[in-house]
């Protein structure tokens, strides 16, 4: 049986090449496109849906990507995504938040261009496509392979900014190991709550706290263009009490806030009792979010504004 798999490229270093300077430059020639597909079985139909550097990627080309998903997945068996690896994991998390179909889809990217030395672009492109014709990738949610390795799009992240092995999941490790004759997976991703948006807007940045903060960030804050929030605390989920204070005030106006770890390993959590500790901030209506970085806890909570979702129903939707 063919499997018919439809490629959406995006971007990104995948698609770039060195000029003679060594700069990595965009290029309006995608190499995929030259890429033959030796994969016994596998009919590819590849479009080139963007071509954007994954910093210019939004949340408004996601949800493009989304309904071109929904528009054409029962034509075909599996989907790719080439995409820009700065913001490949959000993209990645935002489509697994959407009602996708059940069918694999698999995005991938590059961390060396196409003409660069050891450039990883080819590899992890066949790499996606083995996994998207795979009977076993169906309904596991999206997935991101890069350098011999199926991630879930909720947990995995960027770990370094050049290294072909950057793509990690720290505390759960990947899903699965493309080996050379099949792809295995030892594990699954689990339910999740999805929406079908027709539309994404609104402000949620993200503030990061250090010793010694008080409330001068968040004093620069416009409040009437403020939809939410989302802080990056200490350890388990604490914050100097001055910005504590403070985000009393955002709460008390109604802009919900949600927290989550600066550190790159384990779960925050209320736990601490002191004033700015995250007993007192869950107390003060802050909602801790589990598993997630702070990149996919914004994009968590503007998705959960779109959908119209209020009050203990938010709360019980971003702490699920």
């Amino acid at each position: 049986m063919i499997k018919k798999i439809l490629v959406l490229h995006t971007g990104g270093t995948i698609s770039m090449q060195a000029d003679a300077s060594g700069a990595v430059v965009t290029s309006q020639d995608n190499p995929m496109n030259h890429v033959s597909n030796p994969l016994e079985g596998v009919e590819v139909h590849s479009l080139d849906f963007l071509n954007l550097p994954s910093p210019h990627i939004k949340p408004k080309h996601m949800l493009d990507l989304y309904q071109k998903i929904k528009q054409d997945a029962d034509f075909y068996d599996g989907i790719v995504i080439t995409h820009g690896t700065d913001t490949l994991e959000e993209t990645a998390y935002f489509l697994d938040t959407m009602e996708i179909p059940q069918i694999p889809i698999v995005l991938t990217g590059a961390m060396r261009s196409s003409n660069e030395l050891g450039s990883d672009g080819v590899y992890n492109y066949l790499s996606a496509l083995r996994v998207a014709s795979d009977d076993k990738s169906a309904d596991k949610g999206v997935l991101v392979v890069m350098n011999d390795e199926v991630h879930a799009a909720k947990y995995v992240t960027k770990t370094h900014t050049t290294n072909v092995s950057t793509f990690q999941t720290p505390t759960h490790g990947p899903l699965g190991l493309i080996m050379k004759q099949e792809v295995l997976y030892f594990k699954n991703a689990e339910p999740r709550v999805r929406f079908d948006l027709h539309s994404i807007e609104g402000l949620v940045p993200i503030i990061p706290v250090y010793a010694g903060m008080t409330d001068e960030l968040l004093n620069m804050l416009d409040l009437d263009q403020l939809n939410g929030l989302i802080i990056q605390a200490f350890g388990a989920g604490n914050i100097p009490k001055e910005t504590a204070k403070k985000l009393e005030t955002l709460l008390q106006k109604g802009i919900p806030i949600a927290l989550v770890s600066r550190c790159f390993n384990g779960i925050a959590e209320p736990v601490y009792a002191y004033q700015g500790g995250g007993v007192q901030l869950r107390r003060a209506g802050i909602f801790f979010v589990k598993e997630l970085n702070a990149q996919k806890a914004r994009l968590k909570l503007l998705i959960a504004l779109n959908a119209g979702l209020k009050g203990q129903e938010l709360r019980n939707y971003m702490e699920g």
